[in-house]
């Protein structure tokens, strides 16, 4: 309450020091109901409670047309609550005055004449928007792609001289030469989906309905005998389910290559999660909104909506768009099952939640290897290990062909095994993985931290731990544990370098502030490692046992050297 009362008065602050007099500007001619309305509004979206915020915002409308940022706010709030058409309204009744120069209203602007495939119209709003007051180079890329799509629905042909932004441009460019039927639509879509620099394999979904679209099906097929279940995307096993069981017509069903709206619709989403990468999900869910609104059939980008309202604590929204998850998209049901038992989790509590998924996992006839590494992977993070390992053993049985998938299993089978005790149960499987896959990083930090939480094989352990490092010295664990193996050999400033860059990297991590205070001890630095230790006790997911440890230690420091 206290801080909300504090925004309330720098908001007050802000207009009565504005010494501008204008009509639009100026909130003298309004009482104090709509004043606070308008700031509730404004304290509303400041806190993530949109619903709140547009009811507030709806209540004090006069506001309207005399005052510059409302209207901007109002807006915004409305995409927010996926009440597109009306925000788009509002905007179009505001369309010759001043207050409507902001991007949204324009994105808005040229969404509607695009959906009306009026696009000398949208081209128009497009250029409007770019001559516009936009001071952030990323929006102004967006409206600049935005015009370059839409001259190429226009004109059927591709924009000359058109700026280069990076990666947006390569993915933007492959969908207009798809749109066209382009001859060279193939070695775009090959060239976007072997690039080595990021994560473009959602592509591989929008080539393959490119090439069902067009009765290239063993093409199609081809491609996807190249992917498994168990670690492709959630778009991916979806559309692989629908060609291994012969349903191909759903990608057309969902969406078309020479659909305008659908290409857009697929731009705004790739913007949305550029916004979600970043932790921004009010714009990520503002342009996840504009997406759904362009094409309302590929429901499966909603699967990004619940995950920023799941991120936000919204579950009732994120349970209510889960439900238009159904099964006869099965993979897509079963995203929809899985989150849920998160969200009874959160709300319920973890025995709640595993009897749920439990039971509607066992509703599905013939689980598929997707769903039985799902399940078997929520078990062991749930702390379930037994039945982890036993899904895991299923699995394990079924690739003996792929064996870096093999190697993976054996890794997570065997880090359940550790977590129970079966110590060497336990180093078979890692070393099983090994054999298949002797350069994962993470395998040889496992298996070397168990060993040196042992005592066992130390030597052995940082041989791995040092290959480990070579193979990945950023990651943080593999930094941690390094530097724990130099404390357990006493080489104590050797440690103090690779923990001191630990704790900068995972500074909440429990673990690594406890070791980091260790070694600070040794080295005669007691206030120091007190202060880290200190941290550790304040870590809500500080387990029990080095609680108590850290008690011990806060008097005499760690016993064993």
């Amino acid at each position: 309450m206290f801080f909300k009362r504090i925004i309330f008065f720098l908001i007050l602050g802000v207009f009565y020091q504005n010494p501008l007099h204008s009509k639009s500007n100026s909130l003298n001619d309004f009482d104090g109901n709509n004043l606070s309305k308008y700031f509730s509004g404004i304290v509303a979206l400041e806190n993530k409670d949109n619903t709140r915020a547009l009811q507030f915002l709806s209540s004090s409308k006069i506001l309207l047309n005399k005052h510059n940022p409302y209207l901007k706010k109002y807006v915004y709030s409305l995409v927010l609550e996926d009440k597109v058409s009306q925000a788009i309204n509002v905007v179009k009744r505001n369309l010759y005055k001043e207050n409507s120069d902001f991007l949204e209203a324009h994105l808005l602007l040229i969404l509607d004449s695009l959906k009306k495939g009026q696009f000398n119209k949208a081209y128009d709003y497009s250029i409007k928007a770019i001559n516009s007051p936009i001071n952030d180079r990323f929006n102004l890329a967006i409206i600049k792609i935005l015009k370059q799509y839409i001259y190429v629905f226009k004109e059927r042909k591709f924009l000359k001289n058109k700026e280069d932004f990076g990666k947006l441009s390569n993915i933007s460019e492959t969908f207009q030469k798809c749109y066209l039927a382009d001859k060279n639509t193939d070695l775009y879509f090959n060239n976007l989906i072997s690039d080595s620099e990021g994560d473009y394999s959602r592509y591989y979904f929008f080539y393959i309905s490119y090439l069902v679209e067009n009765n290239r099906l063993a093409e199609a097929q081809k491609l996807f005998d190249n992917i498994e279940y168990i670690n492709s995307t959630l778009l991916l096993s979806q559309g692989k389910s629908w060609l291994d069981n012969g349903n191909e017509e759903k990608f057309t069903k969902f969406f078309s290559c020479e659909n305008h709206d659908d290409i857009i619709s697929e731009f705004f989403f790739l913007i949305s999660n550029l916004y979600s990468s970043q932790d921004d999900f009010d714009k990520s869910n503002f342009f996840l909104n504009l997406s759904n609104f362009s094409n309302p059939k590929f429901i499966f980008n909603l699967s990004l909506v619940v995950e920023n309202q799941y991120l936000n604590g919204e579950f009732k929204k994120a349970k209510k768009n889960l439900k238009k998850f159904k099964k006869d998209n099965l993979f897509y049901y079963w995203y929809r099952v899985k989150k849920e038992a998160l969200i009874i989790d959160d709300q319920e509590g973890l025995k709640k939640s595993l009897q749920y998924i439990e039971s509607e996992f066992k509703k599905i006839d013939d689980p598929n290897n997707k769903m039985l590494f799902d399940i078997a992977n929520f078990f062991k993070n749930s702390k379930e290990y037994q039945q982890a390992i036993d899904y895991y053993t299923i699995l394990i049985n079924k690739f003996n062909d792929n064996l870096e998938i093999k190697a993976d299993l054996l890794y997570r089978r065997g880090g359940s095994y550790e977590r129970i005790g079966k110590y060497e149960t336990a180093d078979k499987d890692f070393l099983y993985s090994l054999k298949l896959d002797p350069n994962d990083a993470y395998v040889l930090n496992y298996l070397a931290y168990s060993w040196l939480e042992r005592n066992y094989k130390i030597d052995n352990a940082i041989e791995m731990l040092e290959k480990a490092y070579s193979l990945e010295n950023d990651d943080p664990y593999i930094i941690d544990s390094i530097g724990w193996a130099y404390y357990l050999t006493k080489d104590y400033s050797k440690a103090e370098k690779f923990l001191k860059r630990a704790v900068l990297l995972m500074p909440d991590d429990p673990i690594v502030n406890d070791h980091y205070g260790d070694i600070l001890w040794k080295l005669n630095r007691k206030i120091q490692a007190r202060y880290f230790w200190s941290n550790v006790l304040k870590m809500e997911d500080a387990e029990k046992k080095i609680i108590k440890s850290i008690n011990k230690k806060m008097i005499d420091g760690p016993q064993n050297s």
